[in-house]
């Protein structure tokens, strides 16, 4: 069965994370691991004793992440979920890669605060996760949480965004979310809109996620602050999960990996989901 994968450090972000996971899983029918690395030098100390019994110290944490697991479990009442949970030595970048190798993992999710961005939390595990993993990430806000029927909406431009196969399906699975799939698709231009490069583009949407109800939305040509007219639009159509395609020259991505996404946790409580090209 598909699984979403929670990275945990134990703290009150990961536990809103798990939360939404748990949501999300029960209305998916999916199950959910809880993972948390281990610093290859947490529990040593440079002590010789410690060393000799670090074994101790990994059976000690083991046991931690499922107390912690089960208690935001029970308290949600999500009893009926398969949920496991993964206690492994490394750096996080190492053991979820590792995991997603071996499992089949539709989702990665974790938490960070409101008023964090993305690109901003330099050194974290969700900006390492969104930059360097290449697996569909869901950054959970601690206030964000699953709506009855999430709107959704894809931010984009046709020029340069492209999904690969596997986010697609991570698309097409959270899309299962507002039955009938509907979607709703911000297309973001830095210059004039072409007429034919936004044709051709809507036809590649509606080619990439066919059985989809797909409303095209447009950000006006003349705004000289891109951002502020994409967060409005994300206010005013209430959206619950906004989706971006991480690429390293892609104008959306960029926006929002800076000032924007702040904004829009700031002023409107979010979850994001970040797709890769």
């Amino acid at each position: 069965m598909k699984q979403i994968l929670v990275a945990s450090d134990f703290s009150i972000n990961a536990s809103h994370a798990l939360r939404y996971a748990l949501s999300l899983a029960s209305r998916l029918n999916m199950e959910v691991a809880v993972v948390h690395a281990i610093h290859p030098t947490e529990g040593i100390n440079n002590s010789t004793y410690n060393a000799i019994f670090i074994e101790d110290y990994y059976a000690r944490k083991r046991a931690a992440l499922q107390e912690w697991t089960d208690q935001v479990v029970q308290e949600n009442k999500y009893n009926d979920l398969k949920v496991r949970t993964v206690v492994e030595v490394g750096y996080l970048r190492n053991v979820v890669t590792k995991y997603v190798e071996y499992t089949d993992v539709s989702f990665l999710v974790m938490g960070i605060t409101g008023a964090t961005g993305i690109k901003e939390i330099v050194g974290s595990n969700a900006s390492m996760a969104v930059t360097k993993l290449r697996i569909p990430t869901l950054i959970v806000p601690p206030e964000s949480n699953l709506s009855a029927i999430p709107v959704i909406t894809l931010a984009t431009d046709y020029k340069t965004t492209k999904l690969s196969v596997r986010d697609v399906k991570a698309l097409n699975r959270i899309l299962k979310l507002s039955d009938p799939k509907k979607l709703e698709i911000l297309h973001v231009s830095e210059r004039d809109l072409d007429e034919k490069l936004v044709r051709n583009g809507e036809k590649k949407m509606c080619q990439l996620l066919p059985n989809v109800d797909i409303n095209f939305n447009y950000v006006d040509e003349d705004d000289t602050r891109p951002s502020h007219a994409i967060i409005d639009f994300v206010e005013n159509n209430q959206t619950d999960i906004l989706c971006l395609v991480k690429r390293n020259h892609n104008m959306i991505y960029r926006l929002f990996a800076s000032s924007t996404v702040n904004e829009v946790l700031n002023r409107s409580v979010k979850a994001i989901l970040v797709l890769h090209e």
